[in-house]
């Protein structure tokens, strides 16, 4: 399994992602974490796609809300890629779309077969952790029943066996929510990365690694 989880976009270690993606080829943008800001939509994906296509890669957005209830399908087209990316954004709006779509069935089983790399930042990297309590003091799950019509899910995919608290200390976090869920977590004994914008967790075969 290999899984590239950071804060925000590369961190500091753009190198390491080349390396576990091989050659750069094509690359399926997932923006659903955006959902629920339909004027900002396009501008969030424009942002994403110039810095893939410096490092070499041919992105191409893949957009769950085309494929709710048609998970096969999916499971399809995602295998045509060799990578997928997952921007940030609402954590609990991107995990119910896929629950909606079925992604949380598909990218599992494709990464079990190491048919392709994640990476996702921000709620992309978030929504691979066990549970996503705690951040609801960043992201507002009700945006959720606005975007997708349902209720929001707590469950995290669980391909890594920690939450995530991304931004830390970051110019993005003025008012330094993730610091405060970084004490609430050390505070209940909760196991946590936090991860400044630098910071990424990496899975390369079985154990995680954190790159500072």
């Amino acid at each position: 399994m290999r899984l590239f989880l950071s804060s925000y976009r590369f961190g500091a270690h753009q190198s390491r992602l080349l390396a576990m993606a091989g050659e750069p080829g094509r690359v399926a943008v997932i923006a659903n974490a955006c959902d629920a800001w339909p004027s900002a939509w396009q501008s969030a994906v424009t942002s994403d796609l110039f810095p893939l296509r410096r490092l070499g890669f041919q992105p191409e957005v893949v957009d769950l809300r085309e494929y709710v209830g048609r998970t096969a399908e999916l499971e399809r087209t995602l295998a045509r890629f060799p990578m997928v990316w997952v921007r940030g954004g609402n954590t609990f709006v991107l995990r119910a779309q896929f629950a909606r779509s079925g992604a949380d069935i598909v990218l599992p089983r494709l990464l079990a077969a190491d048919a392709l790399v994640y990476a996702g930042y921000s709620a992309g990297a978030c929504v691979m952790t066990p549970d996503l309590h705690g951040l609801e003091s960043m992201d507002d799950p009700d945006e959720v029943r606005t975007a997708c019509g349902i209720e929001p899910r707590w469950d995290g995919l669980g391909l890594v066996d920690r939450p995530i608290v991304p931004h830390l200390d970051s110019p993005t976090d003025p008012e330094g929510l993730s610091r405060k869920l970084v004490r609430d977590y050390t505070a209940a004994g909760i196991r946590h990365w936090a991860l400044t914008d630098d910071h990424v967790v990496v899975v390369d075969g079985e154990h995680p690694e954190v790159l500072t």
